[in-house]
């Protein structure tokens, strides 16, 4: 089976800036996951066509089973509100968050919230020129427990803070979280962290060792896939892989378990 980890940039084009809908499935095709975790996804929002974006990538892959869960409720770097309670779902509005996406049966979802961090950061935003302050927002994680060809198998996604300190906080409540649900486990996402850490921090086996960002010429490892239960000779093949959308790349892990 395929797992991988995509930040999707709410599905824009850094070679053009733009955002189509063709594009996402175009990228959802050739990166081919059983199950996949999205980061940076829209539903609802104008910049994006209007278009469920998770929706787009469980056509693309031909999924059955998916779920959207907002982190909040309007505009990023507009207008916005937390959410809270369960998925969001019931609120057409615009909304952003994460996803995932299974081609396998999912028997139970869960989902864990995040506050913000109080303190923002200067970050490259694409699209503007130089550092510009960005607020940090709530984070949302959502799990999956799927039943694969071999048995269960419980997939967890999440976009972390990027402020130094609060994430690694934020990754250990993550880590412990999922351990309450049934095992063996895979834990991706993008967690604003780089090469090892995720692996020091969660003490999780960490089978990709590959720069995922920036997509044009990656020099860094943002995006993680780590494993609990699961040995390290059952992962087959690994590969970061730059698409046609977003400013990160795919982390792509094939497990033979």
């Amino acid at each position: 089976m395929r797992v991988a980890t995509f930040n999707i940039l709410h599905g824009r084009s850094v070679t053009t800036g733009l955002v189509d809908e063709d594009d996402l499935r175009a990228a959802a095709r050739e990166l081919d996951a059983d199950v996949v975790g999205l980061q940076e996804v829209d539903r609802s929002q104008p910049r994006s066509e209007g278009v469920d974006q998770t929706a787009v990538v469980a056509d693309a892959l031909g999924a059955a089973y998916w779920r959207f869960v907002p982190a909040l409720l309007g505009t990023p770097g507009g207008a916005w509100t937390a959410a809270d309670g369960d998925d969001g779902n019931g609120n057409t509005g615009p909304a952003y968050g994460v996803g995932l996406v299974s081609r396998f049966p999912v028997r139970q979802w869960h989902l864990r919230r995040f506050g913000p961090a109080p303190v923002g950061m200067p970050l490259m935003v694409p699209g503007t020129k130089g550092l510009t302050h960005v607020d940090d927002e709530p984070r949302v994680a959502v799990a999956a427990q799927v039943e694969t060809e071999t048995g269960p198998l419980t997939v967890v996604t999440a976009h972390l803070s990027f402020v130094p300190g609060w994430n690694v906080a934020q990754l250990r409540v993550l880590a412990r979280w999922a351990r309450t649900l049934p095992g063996p486990r895979v834990l991706l996402g993008d967690f604003n962290l780089p090469g090892a850490l995720p692996r020091l921090i969660t003490r999780w086996s960490q089978p990709a060792r590959v720069p995922t960002y920036p997509s044009w010429r990656p020099r860094v490892q943002l995006d993680h896939v780590l494993l609990d239960g699961i040995a390290e000779p059952a992962v087959r093949d690994v590969a970061s892989l730059g698409l046609t959308v977003s400013d990160h790349c795919a982390l792509v892990v094939d497990l033979g378990v």
